[in-house]
């Protein structure tokens, strides 16, 4: 079984869709790791009372990215971790995860890419006056959600749809989508 590291900055709901669904068995795979860098986030509220093992970190406490990913790095391999799984991580992934996990670390991003990339890109959609939302899975590169894209789901909002109504829908496709999709990709 494959063992997962789940990165998450704030309120969880999809660590939480990943927790459900290695529970009822469609996510074939062991959470071996949360890593925060929000001490004190809901995300971790959730990993703790699901008795999943923590690393929170505050990046101002480290001289620079390489630092505080270096220490993440041994946390991932003390644990033995195949996979890194992004889930509302809102930090840049650099150059020492990326060398350590080519092409096993995977994201989520609430927009069409290559349209919307970024921290805003419902908002941004939605501004834009789009007429299809959705998802996109996709590895994670250098650069901000330019990876290869996995997987993509999209709907047609209704005429008259608010953001909420947009980021709704958003949510679902993504709490049932995410934790399929990594399943077949650790799995393959």
């Amino acid at each position: 079984m494959k063992r997962i590291a789940v990165f998450a900055s704030g309120f969880g709901s999809n660590f939480q869709a990943i927790i459900e669904a290695v529970k009822n068995n469609s996510l074939n795979a062991e959470i071996a790791l949360l890593v925060s860098d929000k001490p004190g986030c809901k995300a971790i509220e959730r990993a703790e009372e699901h008795l999943i093992p923590v690393f929170a970190f505050s990046a101002k406490e480290y001289a620079d990215k390489e630092a505080y990913e270096t220490e993440i790095l041994q946390e991932l391999r003390q644990r033995g971790v195949d996979y890194i799984v992004l889930a509302g991580y809102m930090r840049y992934i650099g150059r020492v995860l990326l060398e350590s996990f080519p092409m096993k670390i995977i994201n989520l991003h609430p927009a069409l890419l290559p349209s919307f990339p970024g921290a805003h890109g419902i908002a941004d959609a939605f501004r834009h006056g789009v007429k299809v939302f959705g998802i996109t899975i996709h590895y994670v590169d250098e650069g901000v959600d330019t990876g290869k894209i996995i997987e993509q789901f999209a709907f047609h909002a209704n005429d008259g749809a608010t953001l909420e109504d947009v980021e709704r829908q958003i949510h679902q496709l993504e709490h049932t989508h995410y934790p399929a999709t990594i399943n077949k990709i650790i799995n393959a």
